[in-house]
C-alpha cells in the first residue's frame, strides 16, 4: 500500500497548458501568489492569499510550476484596483493590486517563511513591520530607459521578461520632482532632435535619464546617460533644461559605451552646476555624486537605521565595525553613540565619499578602509583591536561565508545584520547560530507596493553579559 502511494505521488504531473483550480495560500518573495497542487508549489503572479483561481500552467519544473490567472473564482478582501494605469505592464511594482495593510502582512509572512526554510528556530522573534503612513511618492531617484514609440521619444521600464519598453508618466511611487525632471528632459531632448540609443543597431545617443532629489534639501540632480561622449547641441540642452527646471542643482552626463544592462558607465561629466547634491539623514550630511548609492526611501531609512542603532546598544565605549560600509551611511549614523567606528568597503570611490561625508557631518571618530572585511577583521583582532559590535548591510546575495567565519572568530558581543533579502538573511543567520542567539527581527517596508522587504536583525553572542 505504501509503495503504491509513492508511485501515485510520482505520477502526479502538471503539463504546460493544463488548467487547474487553485487556492492561494501565501505571497512569495517575488510578490506572486503561491498555491499547492497535490503538494507541488504553483507560483501565480497577481493572485492573492485566500483566493480561489483558475490557473493555466505556463512552466513546469521538478519542484514547482508556474501559471497565470484565467479567472478569479473567489476574490480576496485584500484585492483592490491598482491606482497606477500601467501597473500591470511596467513591472516596477508587484503588489499594487493588494491593500497596503495586506502588503504589510504578506511581507511579515515572507520573512517568517524564509526563517522557517533556513533555520530551526521555533518561535521567530519577529517584530511588527514598520510601514508608512503615506506609502506613495517615496522614491528619491528615477532611472528610466529612453526609447522610441510611434515616432516619439518615451521613457520607462521594460515589461517583465521582455524587451518591451513601457512608457511611464507620473509614477505614483516617485517623488513628484523626479517625475517632473524626467518629463522635462524627455521633452527637451525630443525638441532638439537628440537621437535615442538603439541597442540592437548600436546607434543613437541617449540611453537613460536619471533624476534624483534631496528630500531634506530640495536639491535636484539630472543625469543623461549617453552611448558616446559627444553630446550634440550640449549648450542648447543645458539652456532649455535650466529654463524649464529653474530649481535644478546640477546637470550631468554619464558615458556608457558598453553593450550591457548596467545603467552607468565609468565616466561622468558635470555639464552645469555642482558636482554633487547635498542630502541628510537625521544629523548626518551626505554629498551625492551622480553614481553614489543612497537609500531610495529616506523616511523609512531613518526607521531602518534607528533599529540598527537600537540593536547596536551603544553606550559610548564601543568599537564598531561596519563591514559593508559603502559611502558610510550606517557607520556615520552610529558614530555619535560609539567610542569609534571603522568602516570597510572594497570600492575605493565609496571610501572617499565616506570620508567626505564624515567631514561634512563633523564626525571625527569614524575611520574608513579599502579592503575586504574577512581580511581586515582578523588582522585587527590579531593586533588586539576586537570589535564590540559588527554591523553588515550586504547586497542581495548576502554575506561572504569567509566574513561570517571571521565574525565567529572575532566574537563581537553584538552582530547587527541589515538585509534587503530575507532568504539570504535567514541563511546567514543560520550559520551564525553556532555562537549567537537571535534576539529579534525588525522588518521595515522600504518599498511599498513592491515585494521587497528589508530587515534589521540583532544577534547576541551566547554567554555575553550585556
Amino acid at each position: 500500500m505504501k509503495n503504491r502511494s509513492k508511485s501515485q505521488k510520482r505520477d502526479v504531473r502538471l503539463n504546460i497548458g493544463q488548467e487547474i483550480l487553485l487556492t492561494i495560500k501565501r505571497i512569495g518573495i517575488n510578490g506572486e501568489g503561491i498555491g499547492y497542487y497535490k503538494r507541488k508549489a504553483v507560483f501565480v503572479p497577481g493572485a492573492l492569499p485566500d483566493e480561489v483561481v483558475e490557473v493555466k500552467i505556463t512552466n513546469v519544473q521538478p519542484s514547482f510550476a508556474e501559471g497565470k490567472v484565467k479567472k478569479i473564482k473567489q476574490a480576496s478582501e485584500l484585492r483592490q484596483t491598482p491606482p497606477c494605469p500601467v501597473y500591470e505592464q511596467c513591472g516596477g511594482c508587484q503588489m499594487q493590486h493588494m491593500t497596503y495593510e495586506g502588503q504589510l502582512r504578506a511581507k511579515e509572512d515572507i520573512v517568517r517563511s524564509a526563517f522557517e526554510k533556513y533555520t530551526d528556530i521555533g518561535e521567530l522573534p519577529l517584530r511588527p513591520i514598520l510601514g508608512m503612513d503615506d506609502p506613495w511618492s517615496y522614491r528619491n531617484k528615477a532611472q528610466l530607459q529612453a526609447g522610441m514609440k510611434d515616432g516619439r521619444m518615451i521613457t520607462g521600464l521594460y515589461a517583465p521578461d521582455s524587451h518591451q519598453l513601457i512608457d511611464i508618466g507620473d509614477c505614483p511611487i516617485q517623488h513628484p520632482e523626479t517625475n517632473r525632471m524626467i518629463a522635462a528632459a524627455r521633452d527637451v531632448l525630443e525638441k532638439l532632435n537628440i537621437p535615442v540609443y538603439n541597442e540592437r543597431k548600436r546607434t543613437g545617443i541617449i540611453r537613460t535619464i536619471v533624476a534624483r532629489v534631496g528630500f531634506e534639501t530640495g536639491e535636484m540632480q539630472l543625469i543623461l546617460v549617453t552611448a558616446e561622449e559627444k553630446l550634440p547641441r550640449k549648450k542648447e540642452i543645458i539652456t532649455e533644461l535650466r529654463m524649464r527646471l529653474p530649481e535644478l542643482t546640477s546637470i550631468n552626463q554619464n558615458i556608457n559605451t558598453q553593450k550591457t544592462s548596467l545603467i552607468f558607465g565609468d565616466k561622468t561629466i558635470t555639464l552645469w552646476g555642482k558636482d554633487t547634491i547635498d542630502e541628510s539623514l537625521g544629523d548626518v550630511k551626505f554629498s551625492l555624486s551622480p553614481r553614489a548609492f543612497f537609500q531610495l526611501n529616506p523616511s523609512q531609512t531613518v526607521k531602518l537605521y534607528g533599529a540598527a542603532k537600537e540593536a547596536a546598544g551603544l553606550t559610548g565605549s564601543e568599537m564598531v565595525v561596519d563591514a559593508y560600509c559603502g559611502v558610510g551611511t550606517i557607520a556615520l549614523w552610529l558614530a555619535p553613540d560609539a567610542k569609534r567606528v571603522r568602516g570597510i568597503e572594497v570600492i575605493p570611490e565609496a571610501i572617499e565619499d565616506a570620508k567626505r561625508n564624515a567631514e561634512k557631518s563633523g564626525i571625527t571618530n569614524a575611520e574608513f578602509y579599502v579592503g575586504k572585511a574577512e581580511e581586515l577583521l582578523p588582522k585587527w583582532v590579531k593586533q588586539g583591536e576586537r570589535p564590540d559590535v559588527v554591523v553588515v548591510d550586504p547586497p542581495r546575495v548576502g554575506c561572504d561565508k569567509a566574513l561570517l567565519d571571521a565574525v565567529l572568530k572575532a566574537k563581537p558581543k553584538r552582530f547587527v545584520y541589515v538585509s534587503c533579502n530575507p532568504s539570504t538573511l535567514a541563511r546567514d543567520v543560520a550559520h551564525l547560530l553556532k555562537a549567537y542567539r537571535l534576539e529579534w527581527v525588525q522588518p521595515v517596508d522600504m518599498f511599498p507596493h513592491t515585494s521587497h522587504v528589508e530587515c534589521t536583525v540583532l544577534l547576541k553572542l551566547r554567554g555575553a553579559n550585556d
